[in-house]
């Protein structure tokens, strides 16, 4: 009978700080620091080419370990087809995303503080009939643009870059994007493909993730969310 991969917290860099997975999830976020030494990158896209590559979960820990430096940081969930970040953090999602773009009100009343110091979750919301259009609207542009000078990082997830427009309206607005790679489950003109979408709407791919790789079994029994490129 073949061992079964052990199932990891998906907080792990809250819940098990010390871990070699979550010293991973540091590294992740000094590269991309060091990424554009000429520009502070204050907005981060974290997308996949496809499905169920796991960026919402990376997307969640880079963000913790952001606020664990003393960021004052904000995940938006932009997946407003597929959300996940209020199932991760265990939140409601009666309100969020969709609902702060369609009615005239303060960002504040939407996002929501996490348990974790420093770290706040703007859920997706009521999914709507046509989140592109919500996206691209003047409207979400003022929003993000407030939601700058209120945090000092925003990290937002979106839905795969073969499967709809989202992520590359996001792109356009946030310019910095990571790409999150299935390490057992790709396709290599698709991966392309991810890659020339993105950059089509004018950001920058700051590095890409290879998720779900095995760990060394001298090292650790965890299995990698992340692995080196």
């Amino acid at each position: 009978m073949a061992k079964k991969k052990q199932k990891l917290n998906p907080l792990i860099t809250y819940e098990a700080p010390k871990s070699p997975v979550s010293e991973k999830f540091r590294g992740i976020r000094t590269n991309i620091s060091f990424s554009r030494v000429d520009n502070n990158i204050n907005s981060l896209i974290v997308t996949a080419e496809k499905p169920d590559a796991g960026k919402s979960t990376i997307t969640s820990n880079i963000a913790i370990t952001y606020a664990q430096s003393g960021l004052r940081t904000l995940i938006i969930d932009g997946d407003m087809r597929k959300p996940t970040q209020h199932y991760i953090f265990n939140e409601t999602n009666t309100k969020g995303l969709s609902s702060l773009i369609v009615e005239n009100g303060e960002p504040d009343d939407f996002i929501k503080p996490t348990h974790i110091e420093n770290l706040f979750l703007l859920t997706s919301g009521p999914i709507p009939p046509n989140p592109s259009e919500l996206i691209g609207s003047t409207r979400f542009k003022e929003v993000f643009n407030k939601l700058k000078t209120q945090f000092d990082m925003i990290i937002i997830d979106t839905p795969p870059t073969l499967s709809v427009t989202d992520s590359q309206l996001f792109s356009k607005l946030a310019h910095n994007v990571v790409l999150v790679i299935d390490a057992e489950n790709n396709n290599r003109e698709e991966v392309k493909r991810g890659k020339e979408l993105i950059e089509q709407s004018g950001a920058k791919i700051l590095g890409v993730i290879l998720n779900k790789a095995t760990l060394e079994k001298n090292t650790s029994n965890y299995y990698y969310y992340y692995g080196d490129e």
